[in-house]
């Protein structure tokens, strides 16, 4: 089976850090939508989708490259790191993939440290986040879905 992460991590690395660590673990090819604009998804059996979370919804790097390379039937995932997990926080992704008749086949959403507009002012909410438990779900995560 063959699977990717298209991913954007952007402030803190927040997201890097979940990717790498699925990824160092697993083997799985991680694409970064801040440096890969178009790629063919058609050969991928699974693709997940991560991103930190901007006014709750995916980065629009992100977000623009589902769009445009996303395929029609695939089975795909989400992955999110967040200031302020929510569930509203998949929203515009699972729009993309529903428009796409894809499968969501798993989320998983952890705390990210965040300084973004009024947060900045104390310092940051989340520090230290995603920590090494939050990395260890996440592969946990993955490699159910995998399997």
């Amino acid at each position: 089976m063959k699977n990717c992460i298209v991913y954007a991590s952007t402030h803190h690395g927040n997201t890097k850090k979940v990717v790498d660590a699925i990824a160092d673990e697993t083997g799985v090819e991680a694409i970064d939508a801040t440096q890969v604009h178009e790629k063919n998804l058609s050969e991928y059996d699974l693709i997940g989708f991560a991103s930190g979370i901007f006014f709750t919804k995916f980065s629009e790097q992100v977000l623009d490259f589902a769009r445009v390379n996303l395929v029609k039937d695939k089975k795909v995932f989400f992955i999110a790191t967040a200031g302020n997990p929510l569930d509203i926080n998949f929203r515009a992704i699972e729009e993309i993939a529903e428009e796409k008749n894809c499968q969501v086949v798993g989320r998983y959403q952890c705390k990210g440290f965040d300084t973004f507009g009024p947060f900045k002012i104390v310092g940051g909410i989340q520090k230290g986040h995603p920590d090494e438990s939050e990395l260890a779900e996440a592969v946990e995560f993955y490699k159910g879905l995998a399997d």
